[in-house]
């Protein structure tokens, strides 16, 4: 199953700083929401770091801190042009709100799970886009997801396979999730912060 990009356009001739746009990307079942919630609570004091949520044309689950909408709302935000950038995956469609603009033009850093589909038009229109890639070795991420069973989630199989070009979606930085949980989320928060992360 291949994930299809659809990026908003940019209304401006520069890119965007001088603040940092790190994405999260990696395979389903890799861990990249568990590690996410742990990093954000670990940046809870730090008003320079900024976790938005997902807007996502599917049923919102627990482990997710994203905003459910319809796909009738989703397309017209889309059409209005209130979305930094969004994608379609899985048979739903996903988008984060013009508002990280501001933030990163505020000198914040953004940090969020998204396609790697938008890697490379991100990267040409923030002056800092920073990838971090989660992964875990196949038979993690088939454990994790069958465990997960999410109905929206569709096939295992299809999940499992699905392909993406990677030509253009080389990560700066990569976390293999199969280890302890907040170890890696301690990984993730030292990228966020600018330190040397592989300690």
């Amino acid at each position: 199953m291949s994930e299809i990009p659809a990026v908003a356009a940019q209304q401006h001739a520069t890119t965007i700083g001088p603040g940092r746009l790190i994405l999260v990307v990696g395979p389903s079942g890799a861990g990249k929401d568990t590690l996410l919630g742990l990093a954000k609570a670990a940046c809870a004091d730090d008003r320079g770091v900024v976790f938005p949520r997902r807007l996502i044309t599917r049923q919102a689950s627990a482990s997710e801190d994203n905003e459910e909408v319809s796909a009738e709302a989703f397309q017209r935000a889309a059409a209005a042009g209130d979305y930094a950038m969004h994608w379609e995956a899985h048979g739903h469609r996903y988008a984060l709100s013009r508002a990280i603009d501001d933030e990163i033009r505020a000198g914040r850093t953004v940090i969020a799970n998204v396609s790697r589909t938008v890697i490379a038009v991100a990267r040409r229109h923030y002056t800092n886009a920073v990838v971090v890639s989660v992964t875990a070795p196949p038979d993690v991420l088939a454990a994790r997801l069958a465990m997960r069973a999410r109905s929206s989630d569709g096939l295992l199989a299809q999940r499992l396979a699905r392909t993406v070009d990677e030509s253009t979606s080389t990560p700066d930085f990569t976390i293999v999730n199969s280890g302890n949980a907040e170890y890696h989320a301690r990984q993730l928060v030292r990228i966020i912060k600018g330190e040397r992360w592989d300690e």
